[in-house]
C-alpha cells in the first residue's frame, strides 16, 4: 500500500513574520489534529520550498524541529514520513495546539478544595502525614552552598551574567521610583513582567498564553510548593518522576500527599505505570530534560500523558527549569504547548538563565486556576518583591535577557564539551558517558551502590563535587540497587579551566590515567 501525500494547500505564511516557525507550527497543529496522519510522507525540503515560494533553508529548519521533537522521522532512501503517534480514544477530542478559552469553574472535583487548602491552615495530620515521614527518613540535603566548584547540579554560568547592566537599571529603578509601585502590588505580579514572559514563551516554547495566565513566584520551589498546596489534599495520591527532583516531593507530601513513584525509562516518565493508579490525579514531570537523568519525554509519551489527564480530570505540573538549554536545534515544544483540556501547569524559572539567588520564577495557568492561586499568594507573602520584578522586566524589555540566553547557552556548550572530551573512559565501574543534547548536567551509570558511594567519598576528597544517582530515588523504590548507582554531575558551574583542573584531580583520585 503506497504512503499517503501531503498536499500544502491551505499553509498561508505571513511573510512580514518567520517563516520557519509558522510552517513549524502549521505542520505540528496538522499532525496534532489528525489532518497529516501517521505514515503520510512530506514533500522534500526543495520541492515544499517551490510550492510555498520561500527559501529551502526555512523549509530544512521547520522539519529540524519537527524531527527533534518526534512529529516526523526520516526513512533512509525513502524520504520524511509523520511519524506513528499514539491515537485518542474515539470518544475523546483531539489536542490541538492552543490553550482552550474556555474557563473552568474551579479547582478539579477530584482533588481537594478544602478551606484549609485556600487559608493555609495545615492540620496536624498533615503535618505528620506518612508521606512526609518516608522522606524525613531519608534526609534530603540543603542546596550545596560556599565557592562553586566541579561538578555541582543545578547552577549555570552565572559568572557571565552582566552584573553591570543590572545594577545600571536597579539604579535608575531605585532613583526616582513610582511611589505607586512601592505601595502594596498584584499578587500575580507585575502585570509588565507577566506581559514579557507570555511574549517570550509564545516565541520561544509555542505556548499561547497570556499575561493573566501567569502568577510569578519566588522561584520555582515556591511555585511547586503553591501548586502543592492548592491540589493536594490530605491522602491524595501524586505522581513523581522516580528518580526525580525531591524537594518537589518534599513539598507534595507537606501537603499531606501520598507519593507514587513512577519510574522513568528512555521516553521518559512511564505512562503505563501511571494509568495503573487509579486513585491518582496528580503527575509532577521535567519532560524538556528529566531531573536527573537527562531524558527528553518523546511526542508520543507527551501525547500519552496529555491524554491521562483529559481522561482522569487530572493536573500534570511541568517543570521546565532548564529548558532554554537545548543544544541542537530551539527549545522542545513544552506539554503546556500542546496542551487543549486545560490541564497543564507550567513552571519556569529565571535562576537557569540569571542566577539562583535572584528567586524569581513564574506559573503559567489554566485560566481556571488563577484566581484561586493568585488569592493564596496573597495570603502567604502578599507579593513577591517588587524592585527585582520592574528590574527584570526592563532588563527583557531592552532585549538584555535574550543576548544573555544565547551566550549561556554558548557557555554551557562549551563547558560541556571540556567535560566529555577529558572525562576518564577508563573507570572501573562505570558506564560510558551518554549523549547530552539538553540541559545543565548529565548522569552516568555505575554498576552497584558501594562503587558509587566510593566514587562520591573519593571525589569529594579531591574537592570535586559529585552526586549520587541513588539519593534521587524515593527510599522505598522496589527496583534493583544496581539500577539506582550512578553519578549526575552538573557541567556549567565554573569555566572551562577550573573543569579542566577537576577531571586531572578525578584522574588521580580515582587512580586512572
Amino acid at each position: 500500500m503506497s504512503p499517503m501525500s501531503f498536499n500544502p494547500a491551505g499553509i498561508e505564511l505571513d511573510r512580514r513574520q518567520g517563516l520557519t516557525r509558522q510552517l513549524y507550527e502549521a505542520l505540528r497543529q496538522r499532525v496534532l489534529d489528525g489532518r497529516l496522519a501517521s505514515g503520510t510522507r512530506l514533500p522534500a525540503s526543495r520541492d515544499l520550498a517551490a510550492a510555498l515560494s520561500i527559501s529551502r533553508n526555512s523549509v530544512v529548519r521547520a522539519y529540524d524541529q519537527l524531527y527533534a521533537e518526534g512529529f516526523i522521522e526520516g526513512r533512509v532512501g525513502d524520504g520524511t514520513y509523520v511519524a506513528q503517534l499514539p491515537t485518542t480514544d474515539p470518544g475523546t477530542k483531539k489536542l490541538s495546539t492552543k490553550v482552550s478559552t474556555g474557563l473552568s469553574t474551579g479547582l478539579s472535583p477530584a482533588l481537594s478544595t478544602k478551606p484549609a487548602n485556600i487559608t493555609g491552615n495545615l492540620s496536624s495530620e498533615v503535618i505528620h502525614s506518612p508521606a512526609l515521614g518516608r522522606l524525613e527518613n531519608n534526609h534530603l540535603p540543603l542546596p550545596p552552598s560556599g565557592p562553586l566548584r566541579a561538578f555541582r547540579v543545578g547552577v549555570p554560568a552565572f559568572d557571565l551574567f552582566p552584573f553591570d547592566v543590572w545594577a545600571k537599571l536597579n539604579a535608575a529603578f531605585w532613583r526616582k521610583p513610582d511611589l505607586q509601585q512601592l505601595c502594596y502590588g498584584n499578587p500575580a505580579g507585575d502585570e509588565r513582567l507577566r506581559g514579557l514572559i507570555a511574549a517570550y514563551l509564545r516565541s520561544s516554547r509555542g505556548m499561547q498564553c497570556t499575561a493573566e495566565q501567569i502568577v510569578i513566584t519566588s522561584g520555582a520551589q515556591q511555585a511547586i510548593s503553591l501548586c502543592a498546596q492548592l491540589l493536594v489534599g490530605p491522602g491524595d495520591s501524586v505522581a513523581i518522576e522516580n528518580p526525580g527532583y525531591r524537594a518537589a516531593g518534599h513539598a507534595f507530601a507537606n501537603a499531606g500527599a501520598k507519593l507514587q513513584g513512577v519510574e522513568v525509562d528512555a521516553e521518559g516518565i512511564d505512562c503505563t505505570a501511571l494509568n495503573a493508579l487509579n486513585d491518582c490525579r496528580l503527575a509532577y514531570v521535567t519532560p524538556s530534560h528529566q531531573y536527573p537523568t537527562g531524558v527528553v519525554m518523546s511526542l508520543a509519551r507527551r501525547l500519552e500523558l496529555l491524554a491521562w489527564a483529559e481522561r482522569t480530570g487530572g493536573w500534570i505540573i511541568e517543570d521546565d527549569y532548564d529548558g532554554e538549554y537545548r543544544y541542537s536545534g530551539a527549545p522542545l515544544a513544552p506539554l503546556a504547548a500542546l496542551d487543549r483540556s486545560d490541564r497543564v501547569l507550567y513552571v519556569g524559572t529565571f535562576g537557569k538563565v540569571a542566577f539562583p539567588a535572584l528567586r524569581l520564577g513564574y506559573l503559567v495557568l489554566p485560566p481556571g486556576l488563577v484566581s484561586a492561586f493568585t488569592q493564596r499568594r496573597a495570603v502567604d507573602v502578599r507579593h513577591s518583591e517588587v524592585s527585582t520584578q520592574a528590574v527584570m522586566a526592563e532588563f527583557m524589555a531592552a532585549g538584555h535577557f535574550q543576548r544573555h540566553i544565547r551566550r549561556m547557552r554558548r557557555a554551557a556548550l562549551s563547558r560541556r564539551n571540556v567535560l566529555l572530551a577529558g572525562w576518564p573512559d577508563d573507570v572501573p565501574g562505570v558506564g560510558s558517558l551518554p549523549g547530552v543534547a539538553a540541559g545543565l548536567h548529565l548522569t552516568v551509570r555505575v554498576q552497584s551502590l558501594a562503587r558509587e558511594a566510593q566514587l562520591v567519598a573519593q571525589a569529594l576528597a579531591a574537592d570535586v563535587e559529585i552526586n549520587a544517582l541513588s539519593s534521587y530515588w524515593l527510599p522505598d523504590t522496589h527496583s534493583a540497587p544496581a539500577q539506582r548507582a550512578g553519578l549526575v554531575l552538573g557541567f556549567a558551574a565554573v569555566p572551562e579551566a577550573a573543569i579542566a583542573q577537576a577531571l586531572a584531580r578525578l584522574r588521580k583520585a580515582w587512580r586512572v590515567g
